[in-house]
């Protein structure tokens, strides 16, 4: 019987995570709080504002606007080529008399 009462009463002296877990309670929620923090830190890191998902859209409007670039300085020699051709059929013709 003693020892049945015994194990009554260290069963009674130990908080629940001490049974269940091995950590004093202080320790549990140390770690529970610590757990929580480095959780939303890195949640920021992901959805926030200085996230990856931010960084990876502005690397594709970077390649979107380099196509932008190129395509324009196509265009424009084009145009260019155009306008210079334009030029030369609308100048008159000089012609030297003697």
């Amino acid at each position: 019987m003693q020892r049945e009462e015994l194990f009554d009463e260290i069963d009674n002296t130990q908080s629940i995570t001490e049974k269940y877990l091995g950590l004093s309670l202080i320790k549990f929620s140390f770690l529970l709080v610590l757990v929580l923090i480095l959780g939303v830190y890195i949640g920021i890191l992901f959805y926030g504002t200085n996230s990856l998902e931010v960084l990876f859209g502005l690397q594709d409007y970077e390649h979107y606007l380099q196509s932008e670039i190129t395509r324009l300085k196509n265009e424009n020699a084009e145009l260019q080529k155009e306008y210079f051709e334009l030029k030369e059929i609308s100048a008159p013709v000089s012609v030297k008399s003697k």
